[in-house]
């Protein structure tokens, strides 16, 4: 599994040119006025991660299967989207469908670039959408609270549960802050995240700078950086023209080409991480002579649900997993001289898989 990451900011941040470069096509139309993405893009990205390719080359893999992550373009949203304004339901609607926001922010001066708001303001911008977002689940909450006061009253168990978490949000909302800063006990878990409220998705705020800032930011990046960190958000750096660029390159171009612009890494490689970080995703691997292959698992994921990633059948009959941290199987050289060496471990179902573990499930059909 990889996950689903939902590109959203206002009309004109450059989230489409973005989308391109992430996704290394054109399928998304970047042009310089309002709603030029009508319909959510989709694309797939290979997830960049140099210890498959060591893995690999060791094994003498024949194929190399990196794990992936799913970007989605969203229609540009403008004030008022919860009401209906420009695209606004439909925004609302396909943002339900992420794991994560990446929020694109116009870090960027350029007059020939028009802004919906006619000014450069990135922590505006944000508080624009937030606020929208806000709004948007304040109706669904007060609308679904109407809908179940007969279950309530009539004592279901269910119902009460419902309007204790949305009573909880509501107040958290009328208060200006998004419900994600809600804390739900974990017997709620299940129930909170059925509510789907949009300001529940964990936001990662992408900072869209010029060319010659893609290196060390800007004085706007460095408001949204204060604003990221006050909220317990994370925030990277990009210049989407650069990465648009890069994404035409054959791989020693766009090494020379980054070199030159002093960057250590395609900003594609930091926003991965970061969307890692922020929901908590690890990666572990299965490596033989057919293939080298990168799975995504959520953090504290157990043995046998790693198992399961792979086929659900691999999760029902699990019997152990044979583990070899990534660094004994690079130092020993392989599966065989870590076996030899007492570095392959049997872990059964309680075992929880770390991020690198090289695995091996056994399992009954």
């Amino acid at each position: 599994m990889g996950f689903k990451m939902g590109i959203v900011g206002l009309p004109n941040v450059g989230k489409s040119t973005l989308f391109n470069a992430l996704t290394r096509t054109a399928a998304a139309q970047a042009a310089n006025f309002p709603f030029c993405t009508i319909e959510p893009n989709v694309g797939e990205v290979a997830v960049p991660d140099s210890r498959l390719d060591t893995l690999a080359e060791i094994a003498k893999s024949k194929s190399i299967i990196p794990t992936r992550m799913t970007f989605v373009d969203i229609a540009g949203l403008v004030k008022g989207a919860s009401k209906g304004e420009g695209l606004g339901n439909q925004f609302l609607a396909n943002i339900r469908e992420v794991d994560a926001i990446a929020h694109v922010l116009r870090c960027f001066e350029d007059g020939d670039v028009t802004h919906v708001e006619g000014r450069v303001d990135p922590v505006a911008d944000a508080e624009t959408i937030d606020t929208e977002l806000m709004l948007a689940d304040i109706e669904s909450i007060e609308k679904r609270l109407q809908n179940i006061v007969r279950k309530v009253r009539g004592g279901d168990k269910e119902a009460v549960q419902q309007e204790r978490l949305m009573r909880k949000a509501l107040e958290a909302l009328e208060a200006g802050k998004p419900a994600r800063v809600v804390e739900v006990d974990e017997d709620d878990a299940k129930a909170w995240r059925m509510l789907q409220l949009l300001t529940t998705k964990p936001v990662l705020y992408v900072c869209n700078v010029g060319e010659a800032e893609a290196a060390e930011g800007n004085a706007h990046s460095a408001k949204v950086a204060e604003m990221a960190a006050a909220q317990g958000n994370s925030h990277v750096v990009i210049s989407a023209q650069i990465e648009e660029e890069i994404s035409q390159l054959e791989a020693e171009e766009a090494e020379m080409f980054l070199e030159e612009m002093g960057l250590k890494e395609a900003g594609l490689d930091r926003l991965i991480r970061a969307g890692y970080e922020l929901l908590h995703l690890e990666t572990y691997f299965t490596v033989g002579p057919k293939e080298a292959r990168a799975w995504t698992i959520k953090s504290g994921t157990s043995a046998p649900k790693a198992a399961g990633v792979i086929h659900g059948d691999f999760e029902k009959g699990f019997i152990r997993a044979e583990t070899i941290t990534y660094e004994d199987f690079v130092s020993l050289g392989g599966e065989g001289p870590a076996k030899e060496a007492g570095k392959m471990r049997a872990e059964g179902k309680s075992y929880i898989v770390k991020d690198g573990d090289v695995l091996h499930f056994l399992f009954n059909t």
